[in-house]
């Protein structure tokens, strides 16, 4: 992820002397704040690290398309989250991977526990994921949103274009529907 953020550095360096000359914000540092959050809302979407990579610099190349207008843009967070939300979801279509797999799973778990619990703890893991993507698209995407744990109701909205009070039904709804799911065995 640190080289995500570097590398995206290294491409943007030229563009930094401008943004300075321009008074906008620095692309530079927008990539060093940013670039960890929109790689982990593209993988939580994607589940592919090369193909959540592509996005953070998608959504920066798509930043630097704007970044006249970058002045304009009031909240850079839930900007940029949106951006790559929907480049990811954009990405996710074209390409319609597998449900889960195996491998994105085994690597959740942490790596210092037995062999055996590993595997079963990487089961269980499919298994959730499988059943968050069947969930219906919205309450899908406002869980996976909240699960990154660094967006509020708020900005959940802003990404999704809904009220915060839409986000938090959505929130329940998908957190009920994936309980019963997960009680049932995934037949829910």
């Amino acid at each position: 992820m640190a080289a995500i953020g570097e590398q995206s550095l290294r491409w943007f360096a030229a563009e930094r002397v401008e943004a300075a000359a321009d008074a906008g914000p620095d692309l530079a540092g927008l990539v060093r704040d940013y670039s960890g959050l929109l790689y982990r809302v593209a993988l939580s979407i994607l589940r592919n690290r090369a193909e959540a990579e592509d996005v953070v610099q998608d959504t920066f190349v798509r930043v630097l398309q704007q970044k006249t207008k970058l002045g304009a843009v009031v909240e850079m967070r839930p900007w940029l989250v949106r951006i790559a939300w929907n480049l990811a979801l954009d990405r996710r279509r074209r390409v319609r991977p597998e449900q889960m797999d195996e491998v994105f799973a085994a690597g959740l778990v942490a790596r210092e526990i037995a062999a055996d619990r590993a595997m079963a703890e990487a089961g269980r893991m499919s298994e959730v994921l499988r059943a968050i993507e069947r969930l219906p698209g919205r309450e899908r995407e406002a869980l996976l949103l909240s699960a990154m744990e660094e967006l509020s109701t708020a900005e959940i909205g802003a990404v999704m274009g809904r009220t915060e009070s839409s986000v938090r039904a959505l929130l329940f709804r998908a957190r009920k529907r994936l309980k019963q799911r997960l009680e049932r065995g995934g037949e829910a």
